[in-house]
């Protein structure tokens, strides 16, 4: 009787253990994921919301990728160059198939991923899966028409550089990295822009290299299910031949020194300042990505003591922006601030250090550290409220790890931080010399720096 009171007990744990396991997981809808012999990932997700299909490709090809010297922006370009025809699709006759289907579709470039999207009727999967697997195996643009959207890119870049925050970030950026990659934004550098209408041949190679089953992982949210859309999967990308090109992305070295640069604004501008500590790498393993996760909108947020100090009370400053993303290699901590009077901008500077400085020597408050991660949690969970939207949350994560399980994993690894834990991982990365600082002020007759 004995035992067997104790195998029951030991039951009852186990599945109370499971059920605590479950009740873990944010990602609320079951999922498939069919890998096909060519290297392509197909992720299908049944959803509530009839009718409707939402569909994300997701290429492993951002601004990351270039690699080569006077190459930077191809990414980005190429997310132009996909709407401008394919072997057997004029631009004009894709906008018919997909007015037709009354889709809704564009795409995006970041640093890590570029991603095309499309949303409608659960009906029009075929023909759409069709239109899509044309572009992305025999992409077809006749060197007018890359000129023209080189150009167009060109126009983009220089609209652009009105906004001095832009010029701010490519400023950081270049200052903070030397080697890696992230040394340019998504955009690229402005001389290689200058030189993307000369480059027709390159842009074959780089289609050639990056637009292939391997680097890619098709999404499909709403009104579907596995079997079929499976089927149109291999119906259409099956034949898709797997590339042998693998970039080799150089690694950054342990900053040695403080780097500071400043921006001469040739225009009316309030003065910027950025400051940021090379930070870890996305990981839904270790926790140091997920403790820096936490402490953001803690030290930095709009509920922060130092928003409410500097923009509430004190008012020197009108926007304070935490910035802090999920990047397969180790990318910036950076805070953004605009203050009011450039009288402030030492004090401003000196105010953000010193909150750095706070939470790399303190704790958190353990009751400030739950409410966080609930609301942080919460905000995810709510804003899943359709297929395009699950779609768009889960998008990101797949560009990452290619399986939506990395939300379920990192969201339970939040669960485990502690507020030591967060202090040691703000004392390794908040250190002198891994910080970058970048100052932008008006200088009207100056040149930008």
């Amino acid at each position: 009787m004995r035992n067997l009171l104790a195998l029951i007990s030991l039951l009852c744990a186990t599945a109370a253990a499971t059920a605590q396991q479950k009740d873990t997981k944010l990602f609320p809808y079951n999922y498939s994921i069919d890998d096909l012999d060519n290297g392509l990932r197909l992720v299908t997700v049944p959803t509530d919301f009839p009718n409707m299909v939402a569909l994300y490709i997701v290429v492993q090809a951002g601004s990351r990728n270039e690699v080569e010297p006077g190459k930077s922006g191809y990414a980005h370009l190429f997310e132009h160059i996909m709407f401008r025809g394919s072997e057997n699709y004029t631009p004009a006759q894709r906008d018919l198939i997909m007015k037709k289907a009354g889709a809704e579709s564009n795409a995006s470039t970041n640093a890590d991923r570029t991603t095309y999207y499309a949303t409608f009727s659960k009906e029009d999967l075929d023909p759409v899966l069709k239109l899509e697997a044309d572009r992305f195996q025999k992409l077809k643009y006749p060197e007018p028409a890359y000129k023209t959207e080189s150009l167009a890119v060109l126009g983009e870049y220089n609209k652009n550089s009105a906004d001095p925050t832009e010029k701010l970030d490519e400023v950081l950026h270049e200052t903070a990295f030397k080697k890696h990659t992230y040394t340019h934004t998504t955009m690229g550098f402005l001389k290689d822009i200058q030189d993307m209408p000369n480059q027709y041949n390159y842009s074959l190679e780089f289609y050639n290299r990056f637009y292939r089953p391997e680097y890619t992982t098709i999404v499909v949210v709403g009104d579907v299910n596995r079997d079929q859309t499976l089927s149109l999967t291999r119906k259409y990308f099956g034949e898709w031949k797997r590339g042998t090109y693998m970039p080799n992305i150089p690694e950054e070295p342990a900053q040695t020194e403080a780097r500071t640069a400043s921006v001469n604004w040739n225009s009316p501008t309030l003065p910027w300042i950025a400051i940021a500590f090379k930070g870890p790498a996305y990981s839904d393993e270790e926790k140091d990505k997920a403790a820096l996760d936490l402490l953001s909108p803690i030290a930095f947020g709009s509920n922060s003591d130092l928003y409410q100090k500097l923009v509430l009370k004190e008012q020197k400053v009108d926007e304070l922006e935490p910035d802090f993303g999920n990047h397969p290699d180790p990318e910036l901590f950076s805070i953004y601030a605009r203050v009011k009077d450039p009288k402030d901008l030492d004090y401003v500077r000196d105010q953000i250090l010193s909150t750095f400085k706070r939470f790399s020597d303190e704790p958190i408050d353990q009751a400030k550290l739950d409410a966080t991660r609930s609301r942080i949690r919460y905000s995810f969970a709510l804003r899943m409220n359709s297929s395009p939207a699950v779609a768009a949350a889960l998008a990101p994560y797949i560009g990452l790890r290619r399986t939506p399980e990395t939300i379920n994993k990192l969201f339970a690894l939040y669960q485990q931080i502690t507020p030591e834990d967060i202090r040691t991982t703000a004392n390794r990365y908040f250190t002198v010399n891994n910080r970058t600082i970048v100052t932008l002020a008006s200088n009207k007759g100056a040149k930008n720096q």
